[in-house]
């Protein structure tokens, strides 16, 4: 028997789950005299947990000084390891309770801001196998944040933004639907705007809502600035919600921002602001769904993907 297959047949036949919650209240306190406390138990208990951990291992997982307990190269493998399967195992009760109800699994699902809420609503709408919805948990947040999540076994997918800055390393990803900018603004500035071609310099001397920096989308607005030999106005609110950008520009008769035209669209129904027609002549990075690499999927993932497609097809 090879080395890894010894060390799996270890783990398989040992390996407890207060085993994982251990590894990460090490990690999360330092000290195994904290832990003990934490856990209303003896410091030899701990300890001894720690030995069995250690020995199915075949090498220590921390090291100890008098500044505390950090983890070695295989504790931090074993941590990461440990997190994820704890998130599983968390995500396995919200789909044991979803089946309770009748419903067929509980999806955590990682999106995006500039995403509108019909498009998701639709999508969810559809995921009805055999007369059973999927429940889903919604996180906002950037794509580069949603991955890590994503990575770390706290979302089952994200609906992102593919970049070339971001990494896809653990990580698949399929193509949605391409998504182009519209000039938004408040309703009689907007009328003004459309009136005539667009001028960048004049542009950047009003009140500028974007989205958070260091996103595809703001640098893309900020490259087209730089183009036009435009310096990029300084935003006077930046925020990740594209209601709270709507409801900026709707109270501001010289506030304006780019967003996808379907965000736009929605705003305007919402809450109100101006819709210009002008076009910009690009497209922003595309709206993409993200799944980690090495797991299949569930049936409530593959509806869920399906309907993301089917969703998503008219606009592409």
């Amino acid at each position: 028997m090879t080395a890894s297959n010894e060390l799996l047949a270890r783990l398989s036949s040992r390996l407890k789950m207060r085993h994982l919650t251990l590894l990460q209240l090490i990690a999360q306190h330092g000290s195994l005299t904290r832990v003990a406390e934490y856990m209303a138990t003896s410091q030899p208990a701990v300890t001894h947990a720690l030995a069995e951990l250690e020995a199915m291992f075949g090498a220590p997982l921390f090291l100890r000084s008098a500044r505390g307990m950090t983890p070695t190269a295989l504790g931090e493998v074993a941590l990461t390891r440990s997190r994820s399967m704890l998130k599983d195992l968390g995500h396995w009760v919200c789909d044991m309770e979803s089946a309770g109800v009748g419903r067929a699994a509980h999806l955590h699902v990682g999106v995006i801001p500039f995403i509108p809420g019909r498009l998701l609503a639709a999508a969810i709408a559809r995921t009805r196998p055999q007369d059973r919805s999927i429940t889903v948990t919604i996180h906002e947040g950037t794509s580069d944040h949603l991955l890590e999540l994503l990575r770390g076994h706290e979302l089952d997918c994200v609906i992102g933004r593919t970049s070339a800055i971001l990494s896809m390393d653990g990580l698949v990803h399929e193509v949605l639907y391409q998504q182009e900018p519209r000039l938004v603004a408040h309703r009689r500035l907007a009328t003004r705007l459309g009136r005539s071609p667009l001028s960048w310099p004049q542009l950047a001397q009003l009140d500028w809502v974007l989205g958070q920096r260091d996103t595809p989308m703001r640098e893309q607005i900020t490259d087209f600035f730089l183009r036009s030999g435009v310096t990029p106005p300084a935003p006077i609110v930046e925020s990740l919600s594209a209601k709270v950008i709507g409801e900026l520009i709707a109270a501001n008769e010289r506030a304006v921002s780019i967003v996808p035209a379907d965000v736009a669209e929605e705003l305007a129904r919402l809450v109100g602001v101006g819709v210009t027609a002008h076009r910009f002549g690009w497209t922003l990075p595309p709206v993409t769904l993200f799944r980690r690499a090495e797991e299949s999927l569930r049936e409530a993932d593959a509806v869920f993907a399906q309907a993301l497609r089917e969703v998503c097809k008219p606009a592409t």
